[in-house]
């Protein structure tokens, strides 16, 4: 796996305020995310490289497996997180659309039916979690501030929150903003949720790539990888 920092967000001198508008988070499709979410898929969204990769970024930041007290909650979750082989918390939260998608999820320890574009409070104690995740699914949240504000709430802090995403979507209900802009636009518009939800440090972008060690030559296409993430302060 190789893990890049990308210098998108060093030394980016954010507005004063918020720089998008309402226009920005609507969808080409405004219907009953409920109704788009109803049958369950029990299909991945990324290709095998991409999730072999993100499953190695996660064992490496990750508190150790069965660590006590950590809890870790994955956020527009499926019938799977990704999360390393064998990996186990005392509390594993799955937060997602679809139940039945929920109930196949192996490493889940509960879960939670939620749509956070209705309504983005998480049901959550303040301080609750150490790790927040949330795999290709940020570019579908309408209200991100008031989600990430939510998820500065309950991490604790040192807590981590990992955002990741690829040039791959439901076109349909992905965010204007998201549509509309480049792979490389994408690392700024998830910083920015973080920058002014406030209370994390500044958040920094990765692009993660797998490439099997047999592999020479650089004709092997991958999908796009990237990770935004932020330490509650």
């Amino acid at each position: 796996m190789f893990c890049v920092k990308l210098k998108m967000l060093k030394n980016v001198e954010w507005p004063e305020q918020f720089p998008f508008k309402e226009e920005d988070f609507k969808r080409f499709d405004e219907s009953s995310d409920q109704l788009f979410y109803e049958a369950p898929r029990f299909v991945t969204h990324i290709d095998d490289p991409a999730i072999a990769a993100l499953t190695k970024y996660y064992s490496k930041v990750f508190p150790p497996s069965n660590s006590p007290g950590v809890c870790i909650l994955d956020m527009c979750s499926s019938w799977v997180s990704h999360f390393p082989p064998g990996y186990k918390q005392e509390q594993i939260v799955g937060m997602g659309m679809n139940e039945e998608e929920l109930k196949r999820n192996p490493v889940l320890t509960e879960y939670v039916v939620q749509d956070l574009n209705v309504n983005p409070k998480l049901p959550f104690e303040d301080n609750s979690f150490d790790v927040i995740t949330n795999v290709v699914s940020v570019d579908y949240i309408t209200k991100p501030l008031d989600v990430f504000k939510e998820m500065r709430r309950i991490l604790k802090p040192g807590g981590l929150a990992i955002m990741s995403f690829s040039n791959r979507c439901f076109w349909t209900k992905a965010i204007s903003i998201w549509t509309s802009t480049g792979d490389a636009d994408h690392g700024l518009i998830v910083g920015s949720y973080f920058h002014y939800a406030g209370g994390f440090e500044p958040p920094q972008v990765y692009h993660i790539l797998f490439v099997p060690s047999s592999l020479l030559s650089f004709e092997y296409n991958q999908t796009m990888y990237c990770k935004a993430w932020g330490l509650k302060l």
